[in-house]
């Protein structure tokens, strides 16, 4: 990850700032209440979560850039369906990435979408604990827990 946290840094230090790189597990609006997913969280039994990446694509109306998951996602959408386990019977479809630029403080120009284009990217990262933040507007995000995934057992 240390390469999309220097593009991260050189071309989106603000968002950098707020938070590292990940990929959204859940959304706010769909880990109510709390107490259900802190239960979730605390009893998973789920292994760790290997995501393949695609090539960055660009994306509201061009001004941020994301890395895309390629190929199965099945695992993820698993480790999503545990840690929403009572609380939504059907789980949206979400797809998971990695935001390189936010359109919410960024700009991706052409000139910079090509340099970045210039870096390597790892094809598949390894995500071995779910962090649960806590996030107010403008301000870094705070790191509340973490749980460690694979076999407990």
């Amino acid at each position: 990850m240390l390469v999309i946290e220097a593009i991260r840094n050189q071309f989106n230090p603000e968002q950098a700032a707020l938070i590292k790189a990940h990929v959204t597990l859940c959304r706010e609006d769909e880990i109510v209440p709390i107490e259900k997913v802190l239960k979730n969280l605390e009893s998973l039994n789920e292994p760790i979560v290997s995501i393949d990446f695609g090539e960055m694509i660009r994306f509201s109306e061009g001004k941020g850039i994301l890395l895309p998951a390629i190929g199965s996602t099945k695992s993820f959408h698993q480790l999503r369906n545990a840690v929403l386990a009572g609380l939504v019977e059907h789980p949206r479809l979400h797809e998971p990435h990695i935001t390189l630029m936010h359109p919410r403080n960024s700009t991706c120009t052409n000139t910079i979408f090509n340099q970045v284009k210039a870096y390597r990217f790892p094809a598949t990262i390894e995500f071995k604990t779910v962090s649960l933040i806590e996030q107010e507007e403008g301000k870094a995000w705070v790191l509340l827990r973490e749980f460690k995934l694979g076999n407990k057992r």
